[in-house]
């Protein structure tokens, strides 16, 4: 789309910044007005290849259990498409764009070489599953990251309690020490392990810049270090230097400025060269300003396939499974903690597909409703513990505040008359159990919370938000857009391009939320008391008990698929 397209004329009193939100299968750009935050147009763009977890697109090779990986021009496709028609929709001059801000899924890295070029479009190595995009939801490296904890545990390494005491097979290092010892050689070609929210700033700058965010939460920098050489080399000799030499890079605040859109960029997306490009960001963590939780003992959840849990304190707690703590990592002058859980809507969407029976699909078709909505109606006709069932959310592991994701999922109580519909509310039940050990982990730990924030995809299912009202005993806050990471990335964007002084300003303007939509209903709560008293059991008998099933279980599948 060229400036003349749509016969517009830039105004200066409508400057408008674009949040670019790069999600699990698909991108999606929002076009927001900097005086007040009006959201003026919007486009999203799937995934040609979507994630790849079982078949390895490029020669249908069949993927070990727990990959998921990606492919980067996906995202230079989206670009190009979802950016332009975002412009077009809000009918806005491509000069009146005054900044571009983005985030991404995380930890999701990639492999690429000096000039940025990913390794999997090099011809040597398109056939090799290594030499692509990990997805954050990539768990194979759960080993590398067990060494790692053990490791650090033994010698007594403060870094990490910044991380609830445990490292995720989702991270930095563990995904890059699994690229080791599976695949050496595309090791040794790598110049820079590199986040995507990294890259595809440099696709859009020229520049190669590091956000702090990633770098801190996902890469394990804390008080300005990453973990040494010797610390490295002990888990393998030839890891020794992976901090300095693949990791380690310039960088930059969020909402500060990376650099400056490129000729290259701006045809592709439509905008200006020259355009202001603020470094890049976590989709969670951008969020948080979007719901104008910029203030202590505000936690936002974003929901969607899985649930990253965000919030900020004015001290530094250690806090049993947190994801990090980082100063400033969510707004300066606060200590940001995450949290979170690897599945939710993917849990909800596994049983659907695989669990209920072709007589509700049917049934949701003939009342116009997607299969969701259909069986959390059906479910609501029954009181609160009928079913006798508590599920453990654990389908795609725990990550917080276990941080293991050899844990698996489970439902206990089920009899010959459970149907599918009391199976499903249990499921939408054990994900707000978990999302309550979580909010009372922080709290034993010192760090209050006092309001809790919805966002994501999940808001729309109103009896899931009200499920969690009940349990967790607490007002639920809605973020008051669909498009809450595009949003928040648009608000950085406005900060790097000059228009706001602080992250707070520019949220206190841009950002909106709808106070206290949901409220608990005390006439179920005590029995909600009574059934997460028992998911609290569950928890720490298959979580922290000695036994070790789900394990062994895990350890038998890799063996016979081998």
């Amino acid at each position: 789309m060229t400036n003349t397209q749509n016969n517009l004329s830039p105004h200066q009193d409508t400057d408008c910044v674009i949040g670019i939100d790069f999600g699990t299968l698909s991108a999606r750009a929002l076009v927001v007005r900097v005086s007040d935050g009006a959201e003026l147009g919007t486009a999203v763009h799937e995934y040609q290849h979507g994630v790849m977890d079982s078949i390895f697109t490029p020669n249908g090779t069949a993927l070990p259990p727990d990959w998921a990986l990606q492919v980067p021009n996906d995202y230079i496709e989206a670009l190009k498409n979802a950016v332009p028609a975002a412009i077009l929709d809000a009918n806005v001059h491509p000069d009146n764009v005054i900044g571009i801000g983005t985030d991404f899924t995380a930890c999701t890295v990639l492999p690429v070489d000096a000039q940025g070029t990913p390794l999997c479009e090099i011809p040597r190595f398109t056939d090799r599953p290594h030499a692509y995009v990990k997805l954050w939801k990539h768990h194979a490296a759960q080993r590398q990251a067990d060494r790692i904890t053990v490791l650090a545990a033994e010698r007594g390494d403060a870094w990490l309690q910044r991380y609830g005491g445990r490292i995720s097979s989702e991270w930095e290092f563990a995904k890059g020490l699994q690229l080791l010892e599976e695949d050496p050689e595309v090791y040794d070609a790598t110049r820079h392990w590199i986040e995507a929210a990294d890259w595809i700033v440099w696709q859009l700058t020229g520049r190669y810049t590091r956000n702090t965010c990633s770098a801190g939460y996902k890469g394990m920098l804390q008080d300005d270090s990453y973990p040494g050489k010797n610390f490295l080399g002990t888990l393998n000799p030839q890891f020794a230097s992976f901090a300095e030499t693949k990791v380690a890079h310039h960088l930059g605040e969020p909402g500060s400025i990376a650099g400056f859109l490129t000729a290259e960029a701006a045809e592709w997306t439509g905008l200006s060269e020259g355009t202001v490009v603020c470094v890049g960001n976590v989709d969670a963590h951008v969020t948080a300003p979007a719901a104008q939780a910029v203030h202590p003992g505000q936690m936002v959840a974003i929901m969607g396939t899985s649930t990253c849990h965000i919030m900020s304190a004015e001290h530094l707690k250690t806090v049993p499974g947190m994801c990090g703590v980082v100063p400033g990592g969510i707004v300066p002058g606060l200590y940001g903690y995450e949290a979170g859980q690897s599945g939710v809507g993917d849990i909800f969407a596994w049983y659907v597909h695989t669990h209920v029976p072709q007589r509700y699909h049917d049934e949701a078709a003939e009342r116009g409703l997607s299969i969701h909505q259909h069986l959390t109606e059906l479910s609501e006709a029954w009181p609160v513990g009928s079913h006798g069932l508590i599920a453990l959310d654990w389908h795609s592991g725990n990550r917080s505040v276990l941080v293991d994701h050899e844990l698996s999922g489970l439902i206990l109580g089920s009899t010959l008359t459970t149907s599918a519909v009391d199976c499903f509310r249990a499921l939408l039940e054990s994900t707000a159990f978990g999302t309550r050990m979580i909010v009372e982990t922080f709290i034993e730990a010192g760090v209050p919370v006092t309001e809790f924030i919805a966002a994501g995809g999940l808001t729309r299912n109103a009896p899931l938000m009200q499920i969690y009202s009940d349990v967790l005993q607490m007002p639920i806050s809605i973020l008051a857009s669909d498009q809450g990471p595009a949003l928040g990335s648009a608000i950085y964007a406005a900060v790097a391009a000059g228009s706001y002084a602080s992250v707070q300003e520019a949220a206190a303007v841009m950002g909106r939320v709808h106070r206290s939509v949901y409220t608990p209903r005390p006439e179920v709560t005590g029995i909600y008391d009574r059934l997460y008293a028992e998911y609290r059991r569950l928890h720490d008998h298959f979580g922290r008990g000695a036994h070790g099933i789900m394990h062994r279980l895990k350890e038998l599948r890799r063996e016979v698929t081998a």
